[in-house]
């Protein structure tokens, strides 16, 4: 009975650890995927923000681009941010937009 005893203490301390280590691990996993749920709805909130500076400011005169790479996209809206006299924030929201 005195040697089952350590034995039995040892495996349960085994358990124990086992277990504490699986809930750390799905904890670390379900804070990886709620940052990630968290990324993807601000990425989603700022291409709705670019969109809707392009369509309060930019397409009174010009239509959505298709296919400007983000180096032209950039050149563009940083040249045409000065002259619609647009915030450094409404710039990225239209990167954003275009590039997502």
């Amino acid at each position: 009975m005195k040697i089952f005893a350590p034995i039995s203490l040892c495996a349960l301390l085994l358990s124990t650890a086992h277990a504490f280590s699986q809930a750390k691990e799905g904890s670390a996993l379900t804070t990886n995927s709620q940052q990630q749920a968290k990324g993807n709805a601000v990425r989603k909130r700022t291409q709705r923000d670019g969109q809707v500076v392009f369509e309060q400011n930019c397409s009174r005169c010009h239509n959505a681009p298709q296919g400007f790479s983000p180096r032209i996209s950039g050149t563009v809206v940083r040249h045409m941010r000065v002259r619609a006299g647009l915030s450094a924030e409404d710039e990225k929201a239209l990167l954003r937009f275009f590039n997502p």
